[in-house]
């Protein structure tokens, strides 16, 4: 999702209660705080040595120990008044790709990408989710991807492991 996509869903649902779901049916905990927000540029160097850069948003949530119990979540305008502030500090690259900086004591820190949302009753809920690593010089190094035909079974020596 790019950062315009995410400005235009909070502004369509000021009124709602803002909840990302980081995993299936897991969710971060209402005490949870938006403490940056970073104005990414990657530059970067394949090992096909191809270059590429782009840039990201990156906008980091903490769970704050002193407010563990609480059960209200934060209301999408109060979020969107600490983004749009951030903003007018240092402005926004508004076709960047946004992410979600998140760990607590069960989940490592991770950037999750947004992969969708829902509007379930008063919430607006953001669906996130990690990206496995990639190597974007396949074709250039040679390298071939073999489909499991049957990854049920993982036997050592079989390939799948």
């Amino acid at each position: 999702m790019k950062t315009q996509e995410l400005f235009s869903i909070l502004e369509t649902n000021k009124n709602k209660t803002l909840l990302f779901e980081y995993a299936e049916g897991v969710f971060v905990n209402a005490n949870y705080h938006i403490t940056e927000v970073k104005h990414v540029t990657i530059d970067a160097v394949d090992c096909g040595a191809q270059t590429d850069a782009w840039k990201e948003t990156i906008i980091q949530l903490w769970e704050s120990p002193n407010e563990i119990g609480k059960t209200e979540y934060m209301s999408v305008l109060k979020a969107l008044g600490i983004l749009n502030k951030v903003g007018q500090i240092k402005p926004y690259i508004l076709d960047a790709e946004v992410k979600f900086e998140y760990s607590n004591s069960m989940f490592h820190t991770a950037q999750l990408f947004v992969n969708d949302f829902e509007i379930r009753g008063n919430n607006l809920v953001f669906k996130l989710a990690i990206e496995k690593t990639d190597c974007k010089a396949k074709e250039l190094c040679g390298v071939v991807e073999e489909l499991q035909a049957n990854t049920s079974s993982c036997a050592p020596g079989s390939g799948c492991c």
